[in-house]
């Protein structure tokens, strides 16, 4: 983040910073602007300066990720930066298909009770890892099939913060992705 700072500074000249919500904005010479927001929500409090923000980005003692799409799953529960419990999952869910009248009715009511069972299987899974989770949860994926996992009685009481992670079929790859993202600073920039 000082570095990042250093570098708007040098390609829009004398940048001044401050603390605006929570949130260290910069306001450079040429007009251009920048807002800097820490992750899982939080509010930065401290100087208006780089390395001040940048010593606050530490993660939660105790954080979840939760990434779920139609027939695949992913999620973690982590101390710090360290993965201390994770699964992926993935079950069958046939696609659509052309036939049209019952056959299409049949494929249909089949879809959705894949559907059901994968997200039930998720469901599972998360409650065994996330329960009593005292942060934040990450989510990501398809916003249904999170909300389909979610619903569950046992993870009602999970906080789910932003940002929502666009991601594809979760595999362990993406999982790891997902974990770098969620921990990531967002950073608005507004040229002049």
């Amino acid at each position: 983040m000082e570095r990042w700072v250093l570098n708007f500074n040098g390609r829009h000249g004398s940048t001044g910073l401050a603390v605006v919500d929570g949130a260290l904005t910069g306001a450079a010479s040429d007009g251009s602007t920048f807002t800097a927001r820490l992750p899982f929500e939080e509010r930065y409090a401290g100087l208006p300066d780089a390395a001040g923000f940048a010593a606050a980005m530490e993660p939660p003692g105790d954080w979840g990720v939760l990434l779920v799409r139609k027939g695949g799953f992913a999620v973690a529960r982590l101390a710090g930066e360290r993965i201390v419990g994770s699964k992926v999952g993935q079950r069958h869910v046939q696609g659509r298909t052309k036939a049209g009248g019952q056959s299409q009715q049949r494929f249909a009511r089949r879809r959705d009770n894949q559907a059901r069972q994968a997200y039930e299987a998720a469901g599972d899974h998360a409650a065994r890892i996330l329960g009593g989770l005292a942060g934040p949860l990450v989510a990501g994926g398809d916003h249904t099939a999170v909300d389909e996992v979610l619903s569950d009685p046992r993870l009602r009481a999970l906080h789910v913060v932003d940002p929502w992670l666009p991601v594809p079929d979760p595999r362990r790859s993406v999982l790891e992705a997902a974990v770098e993202d969620a921990q990531a600073v967002r950073v608005e920039v507004v040229n002049a």
